[in-house]
């Protein structure tokens, strides 16, 4: 009981810090690490026949306030282990506790972490642990499905429009990460397709809002821009790959290889 009792006092606090405006992020962390020791004294694993309800109620407030405080921090390996303990309160205990406020805003966020890490097929495997109407309805939960199906259709457009329309102030975190991986990639594209592209061109493209900006994201690719203007990627003749083995001569051997098989039939 005295060990239940102080985990009880330390949560309180924390949760008068986080609810703070301006929040003392230091002080949370330092809260969240005490927190973390003197929760392992009580039964808050997944262990149904042995941990209480108060228990794992204060632990999964504990988790989420943790899971909240990684991402206001950028701590992006700390986000995913609190996630991974999370799991175990919204779906293993979802019959015997109390549905929590955060659940599907953190479901959500973590869907998104992963498609912005790349990890689809993790996605999808976390997308089949929900019920077929969240998936349909809920916002938290549509706004990582519909980025993904953007992504699929290459709909690039649309991923960035929705950065102005994400359900939770986190999201963005996540949201420009996945955006910087949309922009390299049509980056790019842009080398491959183009000999030369203008400031103005490269920054429409990549739905970047400033020269300043543009020319920063076109430093870190390494791209020199000259005199006119233009960030030159090279001349046809140096993209142009030389085919193996020239057409003409394919064409040939198929017409003489339908020739034989129809002697032989």
């Amino acid at each position: 009981m005295a060990a239940l009792k102080e985990v009880v006092n330390k949560a309180q606090i924390l949760k008068q810090e986080w609810a703070k405006t301006p929040c003392n992020f230091n002080k949370c962390g330092e809260l969240l690490n005490q927190l973390k020791i003197a929760l392992t004294s009580l039964t808050f694993l997944p262990t149904k026949d042995t941990a209480s309800e108060e228990e794992l109620l204060i632990a999964r407030d504990v988790l989420e306030i943790g899971a909240q405080w990684s991402i206001a921090t950028e701590d992006i390996p700390s986000f995913e282990r609190y996630m991974a303990q999370l799991k175990s309160y919204y779906f293993d205990y979802k019959s015997s506790l109390p549905e929590s406020a955060y659940k599907y805003q953190l479901l959500g966020l973590n869907l998104l972490f992963l498609l912005s890490q790349n990890r689809v097929a993790e996605f999808h495997t976390e997308l089949e642990l929900l019920p077929v109407e969240c998936i349909q309805s809920n916002i938290y939960i549509r706004h990582p499905l519909s980025l993904e199906q953007y992504l699929m259709e290459g709909s690039y457009n649309k991923i960035f429009l929705a950065k102005g329309n994400v359900p939770a102030a986190s999201y963005n975190f996540f949201i420009d990460i996945l955006l910087n991986t949309v922009r390299d990639e049509i980056g790019a594209c842009m080398q491959s397709a183009f000999d030369k592209i203008s400031v103005k061109d490269a920054a429409r493209m990549l739905n970047l809002n400033s020269e300043k900006e543009t020319l920063q994201f076109c430093n870190k690719k390494k791209w020199h821009i000259s005199k006119d203007g233009y960030f030159h990627f090279g001349t046809p003749n140096e993209k142009k790959i030389e085919e193996p083995i020239p057409s003409s001569q394919l064409v040939t051997l198929a017409i003489d290889y339908a020739r034989e098989l129809e002697m032989i039939v």
